[in-house]
């Protein structure tokens, strides 16, 4: 009998007793699993459509467009020039009035602003210059003729490889924003003298390429 009493002591402890508690797997991949940081990418080449700045130094004595033009045509690149500062002399301008005068100035003259283009050949220099005399007189003009560096000339630049031409305005069918890209090689010209303002018989060629510029596929210049 004790045993029985025993039994029924602890019967209502087992009876009460609470299971034990089981921890459950959260479903799914643990938090944080998938944002693991990624290995930045490195590019190691040169977009062929992106602008490269340059800060280029012009000696005294050295024709600043003969020089860019130069630049240009060796590295296969067009130039876009932004800015410079400097003092020049010896300019041959074109002036931008309806008679469209050349006047040579002699003396020194300082660079207010100096903006423009300049694509490899046959593709004529496109640059338009304003200068500050001694005596505080402005003038400016496209330049058709030398730009001599009166000491060192420092031009803001920036060079790209491929340019798209567009005719405007775009036809109704086509999509805006939209350009077909063409290579240098082609036959066809059109004259630059509304785009440039330069007088026909002023330019060695007369003529640029009418299906725009991809320089990509010539000689690849030598990295800055």
């Amino acid at each position: 009998m004790t045993g029985g009493a025993d039994s029924l002591h602890q019967t209502p402890e087992l009876l009460g007793a609470k299971p034990l508690n089981m921890t459950r797997r959260p479903r799914g991949r643990p938090a944080g699993s998938k944002n693991k940081p990624k290995p930045p990418i490195i590019i190691t080449r040169d977009s062929a459509n992106a602008l490269k700045a340059h800060a280029m130094e012009v000696v005294s004595g050295c024709d600043i467009a003969e020089n860019l033009i130069g630049f240009a045509r060796r590295k296969q690149r067009g130039v876009c020039v932004l800015s410079a500062t400097g003092f020049v002399t010896n300019i041959t301008l074109r002036q931008p009035s309806s008679s469209g005068s050349i006047v040579t100035l002699h003396g020194r003259f300082e660079i207010l602003s100096l903006l423009g283009s300049v694509l490899p050949p046959p593709a004529p220099a496109g640059l338009a210059v304003y200068l500050a005399g001694a005596q505080g007189q402005v003038v400016g003009g496209s330049v058709v003729g030398a730009l001599i560096a009166s000491g060192p000339v420092v031009i803001m630049a920036a060079t790209f490889m491929n340019a798209t031409f567009d005719r405007l305005p775009l036809d109704d069918g086509e999509e805006v924003g939209a350009g077909k890209h063409y290579q240098n090689n082609r036959q066809q010209r059109h004259h630059v003298d509304d785009v440039y303002g330069i007088p026909q018989n002023l330019l060695t060629n007369g003529a640029l390429p009418s299906d725009g510029y991809g320089w990509g596929q010539g000689r690849a210049g030598s990295k800055q």
